[in-house]
């Protein structure tokens, strides 16, 4: 089969390969790729940025969501058939979607969303499950708090305004001026313009703070929490809850790392509560969020459709950070 694979960690270019098509486990299925997303956290892992978390073997293939069809299922698959239309995002050990067909566990996938097209379908899982994750399990968000989306205009932004505007949360957001007509179709209720205003000086006594962007950023967050407010972060440093769940030598390195005291005392400080983000697949949400989008309630947002040869081009674009919700790739 063809993939876009990375031969050394780095910032190495991909490059088209032809490969073996993956064998399968039984509760495996075999998909054939119709689309993909670039995700930031495909940088990282080109980069060696998380090698420490997940050992990948090189060559290897990109990717981290997608959507396809079902072309084999595995002997104990019991939810999936052959020509069933799915999309998911895969486990660590098992990334890999910027090539023509996919090895995944059943657990991990669920059937697209009947009102979109592949290409929508594959914007969907990663940023998806990033914010449900988010909001639901570690926020907890309530109807009536309020809550502040970092960067509201991006992949992972677009998707957790409107989740929380589901929820039935006010929700603040930053953004530049060109994202601004986006993120208040998207039900914003507060923008802040990052660069000229300071969030920090203008939102007080919020109930919860989503980071997409850590450094000083997630440091400032702290600022407009009222007492007891909670910040998650998918780009700041892992805290002490993280690492007794994944307990390695690498993350308790990082706990006692100067960012990471930093961030304990600001905890303290505020009397707030921050939660690091590893996310983790899931069929069961992609199915809750499926049926959020076929009722209308949450829709998707692309910036732009690659086709599959001019995958590195996509990469490039995307690190530019000037994409206005989700790049995609199409495979097929």
């Amino acid at each position: 089969m063809k993939a876009m694979i990375i031969d050394r960690y780095g910032k190495v270019p991909m490059r088209l390969a032809e490969i073996p098509t993956p064998e399968i486990g039984e509760y495996e299925l075999l998909a054939e790729i119709y689309a993909a997303s670039i995700n930031p956290v495909d940088f990282k892992i080109r980069d060696g940025k998380v090698k420490l978390l997940v050992k990948y073997q090189m060559p290897l293939i990109l990717g981290n969501d997608f959507s396809g069809v079902v072309v084999k299922v595995g002997a104990k698959v019991t939810r999936f058939k052959v020509g069933d239309e799915i999309y998911a995002r895969p486990r660590k050990s098992k990334i890999g979607t910027f090539a023509k067909y996919i090895a995944i566990h059943e657990d991990d996938i669920a059937l697209k969303p009947k009102n979109l097209s592949f290409e929508e379908a594959a914007s969907i899982p990663l940023v998806g499950l990033t914010s449900y994750q988010a909001l639901t399990d570690i926020l907890q968000l309530q109807k009536g708090q309020k809550i502040l989306i970092q960067a509201g205009s991006g992949g992972v932004g677009t998707f957790a305004i409107q989740l929380a505007k589901v929820m039935g949360a006010t929700v603040a957001t930053t953004v530049s001026e060109a994202g601004t007509d986006l993120v208040q179709s998207l039900g914003a209720d507060e923008l802040i313009s990052y660069k000229t205003e300071k969030f920090e000086e203008i939102l007080n006594n919020y109930d919860a703070v989503f980071d997409t962007l850590g450094g000083e950023t997630l440091e400032k967050s702290f600022k407009v929490l009222k007492s007891g407010g909670k910040i998650v972060s998918v780009s700041g440093l892992p805290n002490a809850r993280f690492g007794k769940e994944y307990g390695s030598g690498f993350f308790k390195t990082l706990l006692f790392s100067a960012a990471s005291r930093k961030l304990t005392a600001l905890e303290k400080k505020h009397h707030a509560q921050y939660t690091f983000l590893f996310m983790k697949p899931s069929g069961e949400q992609l199915r809750i969020i499926a049926n959020h989008i076929e009722s209308g309630k949450i829709k998707p947002v692309i910036d732009s459709v690659f086709p599959f040869e001019d995958a590195q081009k996509a990469m490039e674009y995307a690190e530019l950070g000037r994409a206005k919700g989700k790049i995609i790739v199409k495979i097929r």
